[in-house]
Parts: structure tokens; C-alpha cells; sequence
């Protein structure tokens, strides 16, 4: 089986070209993020404070997410039986899930799926970890970034067109805040795998990212 990791900040684009090279090579795409996305959205409606971690913990035992896929191969996220694909994309969502991602127990009960999912199919897998600690032996991994300023641009752009009221400099701001978030926890930080290509999309179109990792995907293929 081939495997494809994807990781990197907030806002860089991960999920757009995750799916689209999914769909270009035939593999299963899998957002992790979508996941604690899904759990910070049970948390949210629980009215449990991120920061409590005993709380946090004490709670996933109650949470199942799982992962269906529609007609057209679009991942759906189910959470304890409910479709929420739809309602995990807010920013209240957004930095719940930066606060109880970081929480063990949060990752450990979703660690298995992941992991058995890439066992039993071609997968290609975007998220935090995913190359340093989800898949560390990945075929290809790849840490796609770019800019605060870009990332908060495409995020503002993205909720703009789809008639949500949001503010530019408030989005940058978080997304600098999920950065810190993301790069200090204690478990599984944010970082570059030393076998990670570094892909800087601040000045590449689309269709540029998800042909320079096509291209590597290719080359680490042919080497095999």
C-alpha cells in the first residue's frame, strides 16, 4: 500500500490539494482535521471547556467518530451517528479543536483508525502529525505552508463567498494564535518531518501545488 502525508499550519491549503491529488491518483483521502473537528464540536455542545483537560478526557470515551463517503468519493464526517461535515468548519470549531487535539486521550482514540485506514488502502492523509507521528513511514511526505498574511487571506476569501460575516485581521489573528497552539503542545506538535519536501504555496497556484506533489510522489514511487 502507498501512503501520502500531508501536514502543516492552519489555512495552508492542505485539504483543497489533499482531495484534489486524491481523486487525481485513485487513493482514499482522509482530513484528520475534519476528525478533531468533530470531537471539538461535541465538546462545544457539551458546553466543555477546552482548557479543562480532565473534562476533555473524561468525555472521549462517550465520542465514535467515524468517516463514510458519498456517491462522488467526498469524505463525510459522522459523529456519534450525525453527518456534522457541515458544522465543523467555524472558527469557535476551529480553536476548540487546536485546544482538545492536544489532549492524549483526544489523539490516542483516533490514532487506531487512522493508522488502519492506510493499512488496508492507497490513502493520502493531511493533518498535523501525520508524517512525524500518525504515518511516520509513509511513502511521501510533504509540510505545506505558506504566509500568516496568505493563509488568512484564502481563509477570509473561503467564508466570504460562502456569506459568512468575518474579519481579515481577526482571522489572521487566530491563525497566528493556532500556529503557536499547534507548535507547543506537548503531543504530537506541529513540525517538519526530517524527511518531509518542504512546499512553500505563498506563490503557487492550485494546480502548481498538486502537480509539485504529484511530481514527488512520482520520483519517491519510482525509487521503490
Amino acid at each position: 500500500m502507498y501512503s501520502i502525508a500531508i501536514d502543516g499550519p492552519a489555512g495552508a491549503g492542505k485539504s483543497t490539494i489533499a482531495r484534489a491529488i486524491a481523486k487525481r491518483i485513485g487513493f482514499i483521502y482522509v482530513d484528520t482535521g475534519a476528525m478533531y473537528r468533530a470531537i471539538a464540536l461535541y465538546f462545544l455542545r457539551k458546553g466543555v471547556d477546552g482548557h479543562d483537560r480532565e473534562a476533555v478526557a473524561a468525555g472521549c470515551p462517550d465520542i465514535r467518530v467515524t468517516l463514510d463517503y458519498d456517491s462522488e468519493g467526498k469524505q463525510q464526517v459522522i459523529l456519534n451517528g450525525e453527518n456534522v461535515s457541515g458544522s465543523i468548519r467555524t472558527p469557535e470549531v476551529s480553536n476548540m479543536a487546536s485546544l482538545t487535539s492536544a489532549i492524549p486521550e483526544v489523539r490516542a482514540s483516533l490514532l487506531q483508525l487512522q493508522r488502519d485506514l492506510a493499512a488496508t488502502s492507497n490513502v493520502l492523509m493531511d493533518g498535523r502529525d501525520i508524517g512525524t507521528h500518525v504515518l511516520p513511514q509513509a511513502t511521501l511526505k510533504i509540510f505545506l505552508t505558506a504566509s500568516a498574511d496568505v493563509r488568512a487571506k484564502r481563509r477570509y476569501d473561503e467564508l466570504v463567498a460562502a456569506g459568512t460575516p468575518c474579519s481579515y485581521e481577526q482571522i489572521r489573528k487566530e491563525i497566528i494564535q493556532r500556529d503557536k497552539q499547534d507548535t507547543e503542545r506537548e503531543i504530537a506538535p506541529l513540525r517538519q518531518a526530517e524527511d518531509a519536501v518542504l512546499v512553500d504555496s505563498s506563490d503557487m497556484t492550485i494546480d502548481q501545488v498538486i502537480e509539485a506533489v504529484i511530481r514527488e510522489f512520482d520520483r519517491v514511487k519510482g525509487q521503490q
